[in-house]
Protein backbone atom coordinates (compact mmCIF):
# COMPACT_ATOMS: atom_id res chain seq x y z
CA UNK A 1 0.00 0.00 0.00
CA UNK A 2 1.13 3.56 -1.27
CA UNK A 3 -0.08 6.73 0.24
CA UNK A 4 0.93 10.00 -1.78
CA UNK A 5 1.34 13.15 -1.23
CA UNK A 6 0.92 16.81 -2.57
CA UNK A 7 4.13 18.93 -1.28
CA UNK A 8 3.88 22.06 0.21
CA UNK A 9 4.38 25.43 -0.43
CA UNK A 10 6.44 26.59 3.12
CA UNK A 11 9.73 24.95 3.81
CA UNK A 12 11.45 23.51 7.20
CA UNK A 13 15.22 25.12 7.34
CA UNK A 14 15.41 24.50 10.98
CA UNK A 15 14.35 21.30 12.49
CA UNK A 16 17.12 19.17 13.37
CA UNK A 17 17.32 16.22 11.04
CA UNK A 18 17.40 12.69 12.29
CA UNK A 19 20.24 10.23 11.22
CA UNK A 20 18.82 8.80 8.12
CA UNK A 21 20.51 7.77 4.95
CA UNK A 22 18.96 10.58 2.00
CA UNK A 23 18.63 9.05 -1.46
CA UNK A 24 18.02 10.84 -4.62
CA UNK A 25 15.42 11.56 -6.91
CA UNK A 26 14.02 9.75 -10.00
CA UNK A 27 13.52 12.44 -12.42
CA UNK A 28 16.51 14.71 -12.03
CA UNK A 29 17.13 15.08 -15.51
CA UNK A 30 13.39 15.87 -16.17
CA UNK A 31 13.78 18.16 -13.29
CA UNK A 32 16.46 19.87 -14.85
CA UNK A 33 14.81 20.61 -18.38
CA UNK A 34 12.35 22.43 -16.29
CA UNK A 35 15.07 24.28 -14.08
CA UNK A 36 16.65 25.63 -17.35
CA UNK A 37 12.91 26.82 -19.02
CA UNK A 38 12.50 28.67 -15.84
CA UNK A 39 16.05 30.19 -15.19
CA UNK A 40 15.10 32.01 -18.85
CA UNK A 41 12.16 33.68 -17.35
CA UNK A 42 12.01 37.47 -15.74
CA UNK A 43 11.06 37.54 -11.88
CA UNK A 44 8.29 39.47 -13.49
CA UNK A 45 7.20 36.77 -16.01
CA UNK A 46 7.44 34.29 -12.59
CA UNK A 47 5.17 36.56 -10.58
CA UNK A 48 2.40 36.63 -13.23
CA UNK A 49 2.92 32.75 -14.49
CA UNK A 50 2.54 31.87 -10.45
CA UNK A 51 0.13 34.72 -9.26
CA UNK A 52 3.54 35.96 -6.94
CA UNK A 53 4.29 39.02 -5.41
CA UNK A 54 7.12 40.35 -6.73
CA UNK A 55 9.33 39.48 -3.52
CA UNK A 56 8.25 36.09 -3.87
CA UNK A 57 9.03 35.95 -7.53
CA UNK A 58 12.41 37.70 -7.02
CA UNK A 59 13.17 34.70 -4.39
CA UNK A 60 12.44 31.68 -6.83
CA UNK A 61 14.35 33.31 -9.83
CA UNK A 62 17.30 33.34 -7.58
CA UNK A 63 16.26 29.68 -6.39
CA UNK A 64 16.01 28.25 -10.33
CA UNK A 65 19.63 29.62 -10.40
CA UNK A 66 20.97 28.25 -7.63
CA UNK A 67 19.71 25.37 -8.35
CA UNK A 68 22.14 22.28 -8.88
CA UNK A 69 21.12 18.80 -10.68
CA UNK A 70 24.02 17.00 -8.15
CA UNK A 71 21.79 16.91 -4.80
CA UNK A 72 24.45 16.29 -1.69
CA UNK A 73 22.84 17.19 2.01
CA UNK A 74 23.38 20.87 3.19
CA UNK A 75 20.72 23.24 5.15
CA UNK A 76 19.40 24.51 1.65
CA UNK A 77 18.86 20.61 0.37
CA UNK A 78 17.18 18.45 2.85
CA UNK A 79 15.10 15.39 2.39
CA UNK A 80 11.33 15.98 1.42
CA UNK A 81 9.69 14.56 4.01
CA UNK A 82 11.91 16.43 6.27
CA UNK A 83 11.74 19.73 4.26
CA UNK A 84 8.26 20.49 3.77
CA UNK A 85 5.75 22.33 6.22
CA UNK A 86 2.29 22.47 5.01
CA UNK A 87 -0.90 21.83 6.76
CA UNK A 88 -0.53 18.32 5.49
CA UNK A 89 2.80 17.74 7.22
CA UNK A 90 2.10 19.76 10.61
CA UNK A 91 -0.68 16.57 10.80
CA UNK A 92 2.25 14.51 9.66
CA UNK A 93 4.45 15.13 12.13
CA UNK A 94 7.69 13.79 10.99
CA UNK A 95 9.65 14.78 14.03
CA UNK A 96 7.78 11.95 16.16
CA UNK A 97 8.96 9.20 13.70
CA UNK A 98 11.64 6.52 14.29
CA UNK A 99 14.08 5.84 12.02
CA UNK A 100 12.40 2.70 11.80
CA UNK A 101 9.08 4.53 10.74
CA UNK A 102 11.17 6.91 8.97
CA UNK A 103 12.40 3.91 6.47
CA UNK A 104 8.74 2.31 6.23
CA UNK A 105 7.91 5.62 4.97
CA UNK A 106 10.55 5.48 2.53
CA UNK A 107 8.71 1.90 0.52
CA UNK A 108 5.20 3.23 1.64
CA UNK A 109 4.87 7.02 0.61
CA UNK A 110 5.69 9.26 -2.45
CA UNK A 111 5.18 13.11 -2.58
CA UNK A 112 4.14 14.08 -6.05
CA UNK A 113 5.77 17.18 -7.12
CA UNK A 114 5.65 19.56 -10.11
CA UNK A 115 9.17 20.01 -10.56
CA UNK A 116 10.81 16.33 -8.87
CA UNK A 117 7.31 14.43 -10.50
CA UNK A 118 7.73 11.99 -7.64
CA UNK A 119 9.67 12.03 -4.01
CA UNK A 120 10.45 9.17 -1.70
CA UNK A 121 10.66 10.79 1.83
CA UNK A 122 13.84 10.70 1.87
CA UNK A 123 14.93 12.53 -1.75
CA UNK A 124 16.86 14.93 -1.16
CA UNK A 125 15.43 18.45 -2.92
CA UNK A 126 16.32 21.61 -3.06
CA UNK A 127 14.07 25.02 -2.82
CA UNK A 128 11.50 25.37 -5.29
CA UNK A 129 8.25 26.63 -6.02
CA UNK A 130 6.91 24.71 -9.33
CA UNK A 131 3.35 24.16 -8.58
CA UNK A 132 2.13 21.12 -10.61
CA UNK A 133 -1.35 23.23 -12.30
CA UNK A 134 1.37 25.84 -13.12
CA UNK A 135 0.91 26.42 -17.12
CA UNK A 136 4.62 26.43 -18.12
CA UNK A 137 4.72 26.23 -21.62
CA UNK A 138 7.47 22.86 -22.16
CA UNK A 139 9.01 20.63 -24.57
CA UNK A 140 5.73 18.43 -24.43
CA UNK A 141 3.06 21.08 -24.57
CA UNK A 142 1.46 24.14 -22.61
CA UNK A 143 1.63 22.70 -18.72
CA UNK A 144 3.29 20.51 -16.52
CA UNK A 145 0.66 17.64 -16.88
CA UNK A 146 1.13 17.29 -20.41
CA UNK A 147 4.84 17.39 -19.32
CA UNK A 148 5.08 14.47 -17.52
CA UNK A 149 2.27 12.74 -18.94
CA UNK A 150 2.04 9.35 -18.18
CA UNK A 151 5.56 8.97 -16.41
CA UNK A 152 4.60 9.06 -12.91
CA UNK A 153 1.87 6.61 -13.65
CA UNK A 154 4.14 4.09 -14.75
CA UNK A 155 6.76 4.64 -12.41
CA UNK A 156 4.16 4.32 -9.74
CA UNK A 157 2.97 0.96 -11.11
CA UNK A 158 6.62 -0.40 -10.53
CA UNK A 159 6.16 -0.03 -6.99
CA UNK A 160 5.49 -3.52 -4.95
CA UNK A 161 2.18 -2.20 -4.19
CA UNK A 162 -1.89 -3.04 -5.02
CA UNK A 163 -3.44 0.06 -3.43
CA UNK A 164 -2.97 3.70 -3.23
CA UNK A 165 -3.66 5.67 -0.75
CA UNK A 166 -5.03 8.75 -2.33
CA UNK A 167 -4.36 11.99 0.10
CA UNK A 168 -3.13 14.18 -2.07
CA UNK A 169 -4.65 17.40 -3.19
CA UNK A 170 -7.31 17.33 -6.58
CA UNK A 171 -3.91 19.56 -8.13
CA UNK A 172 -1.42 16.72 -7.95
CA UNK A 173 -3.78 13.51 -8.07
CA UNK A 174 -4.71 14.99 -11.40
CA UNK A 175 -1.19 14.47 -13.02
CA UNK A 176 -1.77 10.62 -12.70
CA UNK A 177 -3.98 8.67 -15.72
CA UNK A 178 -5.72 5.85 -13.38
CA UNK A 179 -6.85 4.10 -16.74
CA UNK A 180 -2.61 3.34 -16.64
CA UNK A 181 -2.34 2.51 -12.97
CA UNK A 182 -2.37 -0.36 -12.04
CA UNK A 183 -3.32 -0.02 -8.22
CA UNK A 184 -6.55 0.34 -6.61
CA UNK A 185 -7.15 3.20 -5.41
CA UNK A 186 -8.27 4.53 -2.31
CA UNK A 187 -9.30 8.27 -1.06
CA UNK A 188 -10.13 8.98 2.07
CA UNK A 189 -12.38 12.48 2.81
CA UNK A 190 -12.68 14.03 5.63
CA UNK A 191 -15.84 16.15 6.68
CA UNK A 192 -16.00 18.24 9.90
CA UNK A 193 -19.57 19.07 11.56
CA UNK A 194 -20.28 22.90 10.96
CA UNK A 195 -23.43 25.30 10.78
CA UNK A 196 -25.80 22.23 10.78
CA UNK A 197 -23.90 20.17 8.40
CA UNK A 198 -21.00 17.96 7.58
CA UNK A 199 -18.25 19.68 4.71
CA UNK A 200 -14.91 19.68 4.10
CA UNK A 201 -13.00 22.53 6.00
CA UNK A 202 -9.46 22.65 3.85
CA UNK A 203 -7.31 23.24 6.70
CA UNK A 204 -8.81 20.83 9.10
CA UNK A 205 -8.55 17.84 6.24
CA UNK A 206 -5.22 18.46 5.03
CA UNK A 207 -4.54 18.28 9.18
CA UNK A 208 -6.28 15.00 8.56
CA UNK A 209 -4.86 13.60 5.71
CA UNK A 210 -1.53 13.66 7.14
CA UNK A 211 -3.04 12.38 10.71
CA UNK A 212 -3.86 9.25 8.67
CA UNK A 213 -0.83 9.21 7.25
CA UNK A 214 1.48 9.18 10.34
CA UNK A 215 -0.98 6.71 12.04
CA UNK A 216 -1.31 4.26 9.41
CA UNK A 217 3.00 4.17 8.42
CA UNK A 218 3.41 4.09 12.43
CA UNK A 219 1.11 1.38 13.02
CA UNK A 220 2.09 -0.79 9.83
CA UNK A 221 -1.22 -0.95 8.34
CA UNK A 222 -1.27 -2.75 4.99
CA UNK A 223 -4.48 -3.45 3.93
CA UNK A 224 -7.06 -0.49 3.04
CA UNK A 225 -9.99 -2.04 5.11
CA UNK A 226 -7.87 -1.68 8.22
CA UNK A 227 -8.19 2.63 7.59
CA UNK A 228 -11.86 2.26 8.64
CA UNK A 229 -10.38 1.95 12.38
CA UNK A 230 -8.86 5.24 12.32
CA UNK A 231 -10.01 7.84 15.34
CA UNK A 232 -7.17 10.18 15.63
CA UNK A 233 -8.26 14.05 16.58
CA UNK A 234 -12.32 13.17 17.09
CA UNK A 235 -12.86 12.05 13.69
CA UNK A 236 -14.74 8.74 12.86
CA UNK A 237 -15.48 6.45 9.92
CA UNK A 238 -18.93 6.88 8.46
CA UNK A 239 -19.76 3.33 6.44
CA UNK A 240 -22.82 4.44 5.12
CA UNK A 241 -21.22 7.54 3.63
CA UNK A 242 -18.63 5.20 2.12
CA UNK A 243 -18.36 3.49 -1.45
CA UNK A 244 -15.42 0.76 -2.15
CA UNK A 245 -13.12 3.79 -3.35
CA UNK A 246 -13.85 6.25 -0.84
CA UNK A 247 -13.44 6.46 2.88
CA UNK A 248 -15.99 9.12 4.52
CA UNK A 249 -14.49 10.28 7.87
CA UNK A 250 -16.75 12.43 9.87
CA UNK A 251 -16.06 14.91 13.04
CA UNK A 252 -18.47 16.75 15.12
CA UNK A 253 -16.17 19.20 17.01
CA UNK A 254 -13.89 21.28 15.50
CA UNK A 255 -10.30 21.50 17.23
Amino acid sequence: MIFLLSPAKTLDYTSTLPEVSPTQPSFLNQSETLINILKDKSAEEIATLMSLSDKLATLNVERYHSWQKEHQASDDCRPALLFFKGDVYQGLNIQSFSPEDLQYAQQHLRILSGLYGVLKPLDLMQPYRLEMGTKLANTKGDNLYQYWGDSLSKHLNELEAETIINVASKEYFSALNPSVLKHNIITPVFKDYKNGKFKIISFYAKKARGSMTAWALKNRISNAEDLTAFNQDGYYYDAEGSSKNELLFLRRKED
